[in-house]
C-alpha cells in the first residue's frame, strides 16, 4: 500500500481532483513524515505546519468549487534562501538568522498562485556556498539512504527532504552544481534552468551572474511541472529572459528516437572519477542508445579550467553580494562595538561562518587594486572559452552525457579540513553555471554500499524541453528513481 507522503505530484493531483483524497489528509501526513523523520535527516530550518494545513483547506475548497490549478493542495517546500513573505528565511547564516522577509520571491508568488502548500523552508550550506550541507550555521542535513553520509550541496535539505517524502517536491538554488549535485547524492531529480529562464527575484544572491532556482522531484514529470509553474519573464528582475515559455509536460512524451548525445571523452578520464560512476554513467548512455539515440564525442577543452575560473568569479560576486550585511539596515548587529568599522568587523566575524569568510576573502582579494586583471578578467575570458566550448558541441549534438559528480556521497566530515577537495566535487556542474545552459540530474545507478548515483544531462540555452524528454525516456525504462531508502522511524 502506499502511503499518502510517497505519491508523486502526478498521483496526488489525480487522486486529489477524483476527491480519493483531500489536501488536508496529504498535508497531514507530510507533516507527521517531518515529524518522524526529520530530527534525524535536519533537512527542514522551519517547519510551517498550521499555516500549511490553513493553504490545504483551501485547496480543498477550490476543488470542492472546481476552482483549481496545477498544483492544487501539493505540499512543497523551498530552499531557505527563497524568501517567503511573513515566514523566516535564513540562508543557512546566524547573520540572518531572524530575518523575516516581508514580500514574496517570484517563485514564491508563483507557486501560491498555483495552490501548493508550502509545508516549510530546507537547510543549506550557509548563502549557498557549498557542497555538502555541512557549511549551514544551524545543523548539518543527512543524506536519507546513510545518515552518516553528505546529502550534497548547496541545495541538500531540498534533495533530503524530497529522498524521504518529506515533500513531494522542493525548490533549490544552483549557482555550481548546487540543485544537480544533491540530487545525484540523494536519488532524485534535480534541475537547472538555462539562467534567466526563472526570475531570480527573491533569491538572495551568492553570485549574481551564476545563481539560478530550480526544481527537485520523485521523478522528471514532477520536475516538469514545477518548472512550469515557476517559468516565465520577471520585469522585477533584469536579467529575466523575455522568453515565452513552452508547455514542459508536454515535452515528456517526445522520447529520444535520433537524439545526438555527445560524450566528452575528458569527463570520463578525469584522474578523480570513481570507476563506479564512470560504469553506471556509461551503462546509462547505453540505455538512451538502446532507446534510440546516437552518440558522438565532442571537445570540452577548457573545462579543466573551469573549477579555478568558477572559484574566482563566484566569490568575486560574493564579495559584492554579501557587502550589504554590515549590522546597520538588518539582520545580526554586534552591539558591544562602540566604533562604527568595530562594528562591521565584529558583526561579520560573528555572523558568517568559516567557509563564507573564506570566499569573501578570496573575493576581495581577487578585486582589489593591482589584481582584478590577474583574477576576475582572466577568469571572465575563461568563462567565454568555456561558453564556446558548448556553443560548438551543440552544432555536433542535441544534449551532453556526463557525471553528475566524481563520487558518490561521501561521509560526513571527509573534507572537513580540505575545501579544495570539496570544490573539485563540482567540477562536472559548475561549466554549465559559467555558460549559462541548462542541466538535469536523473538517477541512474547505485554503488557498491548502495549510495545513489546520478546521470548529467546539458542542453543549449532554453532546451529544457529535450533535456525534460531525454531524462523521462530513460526513467521510464529504468527502475531506479522507484527505489526508496530505508529510514526508521
Amino acid at each position: 500500500m502506499t502511503h499518502l507522503y510517497e505519491l508523486t505530484i502526478a498521483q496526488a493531483r489525480d487522486l486529489l481532483q477524483r476527491k480519493e483524497i483531500s489536501s488536508v489528509a496529504l498535508t497531514q501526513a507530510v507533516l507527521d513524515r517531518i515529524a518522524a523523520l526529520d530530527p534525524t535527516v535536519q533537512a527542514f530550518l522551519t517547519v510551517t505546519a498550521e499555516a500549511a494545513l490553513a493553504e490545504a483547506r483551501q485547496a480543498d475548497a477550490a476543488i470542492a468549487q472546481g476552482r483549481t490549478a496545477s498544483l492544487t493542495g501539493i505540499p512543497v517546500a523551498l530552499k531557505d534562501v527563497i524568501c517567503t513573505q511573513g515566514v523566516r528565511t535564513t540562508c543557512g547564516s546566524r547573520i540572518l538568522e531572524n530575518f523575516i522577509p516581508p514580500y514574496d520571491a517570484f517563485v514564491t508568488r508563483r507557486l501560491k498562485d498555483q495552490q501548493a502548500v508550502m509545508v516549510g523552508k530546507l537547510n543549506m550550506d550557509e548563502f549557498a556556498m557549498g557542497s555538502t550541507t555541512e557549511h549551514s550555521a544551524f545543523q548539518v542535513t543527512r543524506n536519507p539512504w546513510n545518515t552518516a553520509c553528505i546529502p550534497g550541496g548547496s541545495s541538500g535539505g531540498s534533495a533530503a527532504a524530497v529522498a524521504a517524502d518529506m515533500c513531494l517536491a522542493s525548490l533549490g538554488s544552483d549557482t555550481g552544481g548546487s540543485i544537480r549535485q544533491p540530487a545525484s547524492h540523494c536519488g532524485v531529480v534535480g534541475l537547472k534552468p538555462t539562467y534567466g529562464r526563472v526570475s531570480r527575484f527573491g533569491l538572495v544572491a551568492f553570485a549574481s551572474s551564476l545563481d539560478q532556482i530550480g526544481p527537485l522531484g520523485k521523478t522528471v514529470a514532477d520536475c516538469a511541472e514545477m518548472l512550469q509553474a515557476i517559468a516565465g519573464h520577471d520585469p522585477a528582475d533584469a536579467t529575466s529572459a523575455p522568453q515565452p515559455v513552452p508547455d514542459y509536460r508536454a515535452a515528456l512524451t517526445r522520447g529520444v528516437h535520433g537524439l545526438r548525445i555527445g560524450i566528452p571523452r575528458s569527463h570520463f578520464e578525469s584522474p578523480g572519477l570513481d570507476p563506479q560512476v564512470a560504469d553506471t554513467v556509461r551503462r546509462a548512455v547505453a540505455t538512451l542508445e538502446a532507446l534510440g539515440a546516437v552518440t558522438v564525442e565532442v571537445a570540452l577543452p577548457h573545462t579543466d579550467y573551469g573549477v579555478a575560473a568558477y572559484y574566482v568569479i563566484a566569490p568575486c560576486e560574493a564579495s559584492s553580494n554579501l557587502a550589504r550585511y554590515d549590522g546597520v539596515k538588518y539582520g545580526l548587529r554586534d552591539g558591544g562595538s562602540e566604533e562604527l568599522l568595530e562594528m562591521y568587523r565584529a558583526t561579520r566575524s560573528r555572523g558568517f561562518g568559516a567557509e563564507v569568510q573564506r570566499r569573501v576573502l578570496l573575493g576581495t582579494y581577487a578585486l582589489s587594486a593591482g589584481y582584478y586583471d590577474a583574477y576576475y578578467r582572466k577568469a571572465s575570458q575563461v568563462r567565454t572559452l568555456i561558453m564556446r566550448d558548448f556553443a560548438a558541441a551543440f552544432e555536433k549534438c542535441d544534449l551532453i552525457a556526463s557525471p553528475v559528480t566524481p563520487t558518490p556521497a561521501t561521509p560526513i566530515g571527509a573534507h572537513a579540513d580540505d575545501p579544495l577537495a570539496m570544490y573539485l566535487s563540482d567540477m562536472y556542474t559548475l561549466s554549465a553555471n559559467l555558460a549559462g545552459i541548462p542541466g538535469i540530474s536523473v538517477p541512474c545507478g547505485f554503488s557498491a554500499d548502495g549510495l545513489p548515483i546520478g546521470l548529467q544531462l546539458l542542453g543549449s540555452h532554453f532546451q529544457e524541453e529535450r533535456l525534460l524528454a531525454a531524462a523521462h525516456a530513460f526513467e521510464q525504462a529504468t527502475e531506479y528513481h522507484r527505489k526508496k531508502p530505508v529510514l526508521s522511524l
